[in-house]
């Protein structure tokens, strides 16, 4: 291959330039050429094709920046759709304009759905990507375990329980941007622990995990006092009894709650807006508030007025959300170096043949290599590519924190996964110029650089 393409598709992650970085270090020792299309699929979908030249005489361009969060190239939702079969001839065309001789798309499934349905008329590989960790399979059979009680309804389809696993039998062991989301919602614990312990109130705060506890999970860092994730549901009495007992010793509270968390009969406890996203994936918003409401209802003004000193049982317990932060910013060392080694393993997929492979980290005596998978590995009976939820056994439902298992699983990825480069990116923060000089997007410098084809 003389001439590869790029694209980041899905949400944003700290890790994305990261990624590209990688490839293209590497492509540029294999002597290949990179494009990067602008705004993932939507790229593609575009008949101008908006493209950039990543390593112009194979040098990367200044504005790539392994260290610098999101990505240069631009985001979207957009996919290509299995069902319209001119538009992907479409997209297929204009890469083959451009003299694209393969594809490597960076994200998570619904990039990997969207990818192979080009993966019949051009090589295609996919580097992975997603803060919430749910990309892969906690072991080969896992596949097996989503059975249907309809055949033909896809909504019937539910998870059948595991099995025990070793930690060497997961494929995709960690996706680029998980460990970095994981750092910014540990920070959150310590910071609003301060508050919630300066005036005695429960603290909840709510993280991304629409289907997978993990990002809640790797919160434990941050040391809260309960941990809930969507694979465990949540009783209310047993809930209320725990932060009672915590009350009772150290005056107040801190909880972690991942945004699908369910009741017992596996409803949302977040409200399920009427919309989806553009990727199909149900929105969810206000478990944490459910959360709170619940602890109102089982401990009751009476409790607080009378025991705590509290105005009501409203006043006592406050929500905080982390929100975006989770997928933006720096990068920690861990993403940097895990994902720029993904990136250009995606490009040796490529020269190499072996087409619509997923390059993978895996867990190998003590550590992290990086491997390759193929794509029809993950689909189901059905055809179908589920999330990866968050193992039972990597957490302890009666402590609602990890597990043994669970921890050994977290200390694998954030042992050293900070290093110096990462608390000297913080210095910077009060340099006078920020005040005054106005904030220069790599947006401005990158646009520059764009080629678009003649319709």
């Amino acid at each position: 291959m003389n001439r590869i393409g790029i694209l980041t598709a899905g949400g944003d992650t700290p890790a994305l330039n990261a990624t590209i970085y990688g490839a293209v270090i590497r492509a540029n020792q294999l002597r290949v050429e990179v494009f990067g299309f602008i705004k993932g699929f939507n790229g593609l979908l575009n008949p101008e094709a908006p493209h950039v030249h990543l390593n112009p005489l194979l040098i990367p361009i200044p504005e790539l920046d392994p260290a610098r969060g999101g990505t240069i190239l631009g985001a979207s939702r957009d996919y290509v759709g299995s069902d319209d079969r001119e538009i992907v001839l479409q997209a297929v065309s204009r890469l083959k304009r451009l003299q694209i001789d393969g594809l490597i798309c960076v994200g998570g499934d619904g990039t990997l759905n969207g990818m192979m349905n080009l993966a019949d008329h051009i090589p295609v590989v996919l580097a992975p990507k997603t803060i919430d960790n749910d990309l892969g399979l906690n072991y080969p059979d896992e596949v097996n375990e989503w059975v249907r009680s309809d055949e033909n309804d896809p909504k019937s389809c539910r998870k059948e329980p595991g099995r025990p696993f070793r930690l060497e039998e997961m494929i995709n062991y960690v996706t680029p941007g998980y460990a970095s989301a994981v750092y910014v919602t540990s920070r959150s614990v310590q910071r609003i622990r301060t508050t919630a312990e300066s005036h005695r109130r429960i603290a909840i705060i709510e993280v991304m995990g629409r289907d997978s506890g993990m990002i809640a999970l790797g919160t434990a860092y941050g040391q809260p006092d309960l941990i809930m994730v969507p694979e465990v549901p949540i009783d209310p009495e047993i809930l209320a009894e725990k932060v009672i007992r915590l009350i009772e010793i150290q005056k107040h509270a801190l909880m972690v709650v991942s945004e699908g968390v369910r009741d017992a009969s596996g409803r949302f406890l977040g409200d399920v807006t009427a919309g989806t996203d553009p990727a199909g994936n149900l929105i969810y918003r206000g478990a944490a508030e459910t959360v709170k409401n619940m602890l109102v209802d089982q401990l009751s003004d009476h409790y607080f007025i009378g025991k705590r000193r509290h105005e009501s049982a409203e006043a006592a317990i406050f929500v905080r959300k982390v929100g975006h932060d989770q997928r933006g910013g720096r990068p920690i060392r861990f993403d940097r170096l895990q994902a720029a080694l993904l990136g250009a393993k995606a490009v040796e997929l490529l020269l190499e043949r072996r087409y619509s492979e997923i390059a993978t980290l895996s867990y190998r005596d003590g550590g992290l290599e990086v491997e390759s998978v193929e794509s029809h590995k993950l689909r189901d009976r059905y055809g179908v590519i589920h999330y990866r939820p968050m193992a039972p056994s990597f957490y302890d439902a009666e402590r609602m924190q990890p597990s043994a298992q669970g921890v050994e699983y977290l200390r694998t990825i954030f042992t050293n996964s900070v290093s110096h480069g990462d608390i000297e990116a913080i210095l910077p923060m009060f340099s006078t110029g920020n005040l005054v000089q106005p904030y220069h997007s790599v947006n401005v410098d990158v646009h520059k650089r764009i080629r678009r084809l003649k319709p």
